[in-house]
């Protein structure tokens, strides 16, 4: 059995669904399908999610919302009459939109979840319906009927471990099961969703729990590529990745894949494979526990922007028991997250989203507590950053890859604010301004792949 998991671009119109359901039905090993809320279906249109965030933000500040909700039922309408199927299914959808902007607002961000959940919840709707409509037996499952349980951290939610257990009665339906993506239920019956992009997850715990041979994920790529293809011209398609090298490459800008679906998969063993909704055809990249090593002991880089980076001084820091707990104990005070560490015996650094800092005087709190309370000599921070990596399982085994990194950013006059490299030696991360981060991917990858 397999889990095929559908985005936002494979469902953004009637052609596309078509396609989609020509997909399910030509591998009868394609049971359990996960679908998104459909997407853009050309660069100015707008996806059905980000016409539900407008629409509960509408519904926030006015307590009114007819116009745009009446936008979300027509995006749902147009793709439905293109399909053939009758107005019963368009008038469930309009119900549900409707009951969802009744619902209390005064937790906004319990509310907002419900409301973005919409987009997925119909759409799996509508597929099924289409399904149906050409005689193939298909089911529309909530999450909430196969006991799919989460945290109340709404809009970041995680799943709780009883959930892999009350999954497992998918397996008592017979014919095609359709299970909208992105959101499930709190143990108190609230709908609760991951963060966006998270129908990838969904995909996982269902692959997870139902232990099946390989979860799909369909997107509108034909492979995971070693550099993003607007900056690299026609980069070298990746065809197997590891677990770690693709968590890796997705948590520094590969957008291929939610960073966080792995870990249900790789708990449960289950491969992936990558795969094109509009090329079905293509191999795609298979997400494995282990591969062969090859001659490119690089097998991606990746970028992302958006970093700041706290540099605290204080002599003798490495003699004083506790200051890194310290440290780090003001930061979870304020509610703030970090990404990486590095340090010298009298210095540490802190990159860390500069978006956590909400407005200057956070920041300015944050640097007086840390000079203050630990008497620190030094306490700066550089704004403006962007993380670049090398990823490779080989890089552990291969003598010489941060020279040949480092030179190919000197020829390339890249000023480097910091490297670290992971304990695991699969990835080496290079701190650089935010101007400079397509130029120093573009040159790595002449590095590692063009010679």
């Amino acid at each position: 059995m397999k889990v095929a998991k559908f985005g936002g671009t494979s469902l953004a119109n009637a052609e596309q669904i078509k396609k989609v359901c020509d997909i399910i039905l030509s591998d009868s090993d394609r049971r359990v399908i996960v679908v998104s809320a459909p997407g853009k279906r050309d660069k100015e249109d707008t996806k059905v999610t980000d016409l539900l965030i407008a629409c509960a933000n509408r519904q926030l500040q006015s307590g009114s919302s007819a116009a745009e909700l009446e936008a979300v039922v027509k995006r749902f309408k147009d793709i439905a009459d293109e399909l053939k199927l009758d107005n019963t299914i368009v008038e469930e959808i309009r119900r549900d939109l409707e009951e969802r902007v009744k619902l209390d607002t005064s937790h906004q961000g319990m509310f907002m979840d419900a409301m973005k959940a919409a987009g997925e919840d119909n759409s799996a709707k509508l597929v099924a319906a289409y399904l149906n409509s050409i005689g193939k037996k298909a089911h529309y499952v909530s999450p909430r009927q196969a006991g799919l349980l989460m945290s109340s951290e709404f809009g970041n939610a995680q799943v709780l471990p009883e959930s892999f257990d009350n999954l497992k009665m998918l397996n008592n339906y017979d014919g095609i099961i359709i299970f909208p993506g992105f959101f499930g239920y709190t143990i108190e019956g609230k709908v609760a969703t991951f963060p966006r992009g998270g129908s990838d997850i969904t995909g996982s715990i269902l692959a997870a729990a139902l232990k099946v041979d390989l979860y799909e994920n369909f997107t509108d790529v034909d492979a995971v590529y070693a550099a993003h293809p607007g900056l690299v011209h026609n980069p070298a398609a990746i065809s197997e990745l590891t677990y770690m090298e693709m968590r890796e490459l997705s948590y520094a800008g590969f957008s291929v894949l939610h960073e966080d679906t792995l870990v249900p998969v790789f708990m449960a063993g289950v491969p992936v494979c990558i795969k094109n909704t509009n090329n079905p055809a293509a191999p795609g990249t298979r997400i494995v526990l282990a591969r062969e090593l090859t001659p490119h002991h690089v097998v991606g880089i990746a970028s992302d922007s958006g970093f700041c980076c706290i540099y605290v001084s204080k002599f003798m820091m490495n003699r004083e028991i506790g200051f890194g707990r310290k440290l780090l104990q003001i930061l979870e005070e304020e509610g703030i997250s970090y990404e990486h560490t590095p340090s010298g015996i009298d210095n540490i650094s802190i990159i860390l989203k500069q978006s956590q800092f909400k407005n200057k005087e956070t920041e300015s709190k944050v640097l007086s507590r840390i000079k203050n309370e630990l008497e620190c000599d030094d306490v700066s921070i550089d704004h403006n950053l962007a993380i670049v990596i090398i990823v490779g399982e080989g890089m552990k085994n291969t003598v010489g890859t941060a020279a040949r990194a480092t030179s190919a950013l000197a020829k390339a006059s890249i000023s480097l604010e910091m490297i670290n490299q992971g304990s695991s030696e699969i990835n080496m991360m290079f701190a650089v301004k935010e101007n400079e981060s397509n130029k120093a991917v573009i040159s790595l990858y002449n590095e590692f792949f063009n010679k």
